[in-house]
This record gives structure tokens, C-alpha cells and sequence, in this order.
């Protein structure tokens, strides 16, 4: 049985996975801000990024600014940062991005994590200072983002190439319903013209019903534009009557209506986040570095 992640350090998580899956798990904190950071991971990238932050800390206390607090909400859809007050989020950081978390051991108030950007594609260091709860904070992430993954395996995250291919064969079959369609409209241009050339050929003022011409296997040509024709065959019975089709729905060659493997069922997902699912299993690939303590993905099957 594959492991969605190995812990080289058994932690005891804080909560409930119904806590964190249907609801979320509110934390006070005080925010010292966010500063970029060359790497997604690493204790000495957090260190220095902590530095940077109290510094302009105290340079904004000795000019008497207070340090903003804010409400952490953690679940399994991300760490949203609010204004307590007004509940207004400020950040919404996403869990497949966040790649480092960890509370700091010389000073029990401060925790941190970064996080990619999802506009700049940038790598953000957020510092906080919790008095109480910056190591269970911090856990709290490390299980959020557990849960995280699991839930995304749940809803298709395994299938996200199978999902490759079904967008590439439904692309491909919109392809040769184009051609088919062009091949139609020339076809059905070809036989107006030898019409036209027929009526124009015929001799003037003649009333006698001239007989329509025939293939190489001495039948009738089939004719679009005249699927209710009541001209008798050669054998001197009616032609069985072409069947109307619908110029409301596109069908294929055999008649049948396009196929559309998006809307197949509830769990598919339509191409347009196909670029998310890729962008969400990148992230959970990279994994969590907690406390020093790495969460690394196992293989799941042979396609990772």
C-alpha cells in the first residue's frame, strides 16, 4: 500500500481531518510581512528572511507603528490570512504552494512558511509572531497539506495524464469533424454544379423528363439537395425516403453526435483547469518540508 508521504519524524497531528477537510482551524497571529526568497526551501533561506522582517520591525516600532494582527484560517484548501476585524483576506496561499514551514526554535514566537506566488511565480517568505501557537501552527500546515494531497488523489489527481490524452483525442476528433464537414460542403458544391450543367445541356423546349444518369454500378447518384425526389428508379419503384437530418445538432460520419468526454460524468474535470491539475501535482511533488522534517511523495504508480 502506497504512502502519500514518509515521515522521517512521527508527529501527532493536532486535529481531526473532519476539522481541517469541512471546516477550517482559526490562529491569531501577529503579521511582520513577506519578503521574497531565491529558494522554496532551506532553514538558512528562513533565518535570513526572519532577520530582514524584525529588522524593519523594530524600525517601524521606533517610529510608532504596531505590528498588524491578523487571523490565520487553515484547511485543506490553503492558509487564508485575514484582517481580524473585518475578515477581509489580505493572502490566500494555496497548499500545493507552500513548500517550507517551519516555527523557529530560538525564538517560540515565530513561525514561518513560503509560499509560490501565484501571480509572479515568485518565492514569498510570510513571517508571523505567534505567542502560544507557533509550533502547533505550524503542524496544523504540515496535516493540512496531508490531507491535501490525499483529497487531490481522490478527486483525479492520479488521472491527470490519462486526462492528457482524452483532451488530445476529443481535439482531434473536433479536427475531423471539421474536415468531414468542408468535405460535405464541396461534395454538395460539385453536384450543384453538374445540376446547373445538366438543366443548362438539356435541349430547349423539351418536355420529355430526361433520365437521370448513373454511376459505374448503374445506380442513381445520391443527391443532397433533393432527398425527397419522387423520380422513379430504374426498376420503375419510388426510392425510399432520405431521412431529414438535423441542422441543429453536428453529427459525424456515422451519424452519430460528436463526442465530448468532459461532460461524461461529475468527476471529469473540462480542459480549461487541466493546466491547474498539472500546476497542483507539481506542487504536492515537491512536498513539505516541516520542522526540518521532509514530506516526500512516493511513487504512486509507474508513471511517476
Amino acid at each position: 500500500m502506497n504512502r502519500a508521504f514518509s515521515r522521517k519524524k512521527d508527529k501527532t497531528w493536532m486535529h481531526t481531518p473532519e476539522a481541517l477537510s469541512k471546516h477550517y482551524i482559526p490562529y491569531n497571529a501577529k503579521f511582520l510581512g513577506s519578503t521574497e526568497v531565491e529558494q522554496p526551501k532551506g532553514t538558512e533561506v528562513v533565518r535570513d528572511a526572519v532577520r530582514k522582517l524584525k529588522f524593519a520591525r523594530h524600525i517601524k516600532k521606533s517610529e510608532g507603528q504596531k505590528t498588524p494582527k491578523v487571523e490565520l484560517q487553515i484547511s485543506i484548501y490553503g492558509v487564508k490570512i485575514l484582517d481580524p476585524k473585518t475578515k477581509e483576506v489580505q493572502h490566500n496561499c494555496q497548499l500545493h504552494r507552500i513548500s517550507f514551514c517551519a516555527d523557529d526554535k530560538t525564538d517560540k514566537r515565530i513561525f514561518t512558511f513560503i509560499c509560490k506566488d501565484s501571480e509572479s511565480n515568485k518565492h514569498l517568505c510570510y513571517v508571523f509572531d505567534s505567542e502560544k501557537c507557533a509550533e502547533e501552527i505550524t503542524l496544523t500546515i504540515g496535516q493540512a497539506f496531508d490531507l491535501a494531497y490525499r483529497k487531490f488523489l481522490e478527486s483525479g489527481g492520479k488521472d491527470v495524464e490519462t486526462r492528457k490524452q482524452i483532451a488530445g483525442l476529443q481535439k482531434r476528433i473536433q479536427e475531423l469533424e471539421t474536415e468531414n464537414m468542408e468535405l460535405k460542403n464541396k461534395v454538395q458544391d460539385l453536384e450543384n454544379q453538374l445540376r446547373i450543367t445538366q438543366v443548362n445541356s438539356s435541349p430547349a423546349g423539351s418536355v420529355t423528363p430526361k433520365s437521370p444518369s448513373t454511376d459505374i454500378f448503374d445506380m442513381v447518384p445520391f443527391s443532397p439537395m433533393s432527398p425527397q425526389s419522387s423520380a422513379p428508379s430504374r426498376n420503375g419503384t419510388e426510392p425510399p425516403p432520405v431521412p431529414s437530418r438535423s441542422t441543429e445538432i453536428k453529427r459525424d460520419l456515422f451519424g452519430a453526435e460528436p463526442f465530448d468526454p468532459f461532460i461524461c460524468g461529475a468527476g471529469d474535470f473540462p480542459p480549461d483547469i487541466q493546466s491547474k491539475l498539472d500546476e497542483m501535482q507539481e506542487g504536492f511533488k515537491m512536498g513539505l518540508t516541516l520542522e526540518g522534517t521532509v514530506f516526500c511523495l512516493d511513487p504512486l504508480d509507474s508513471r511517476c
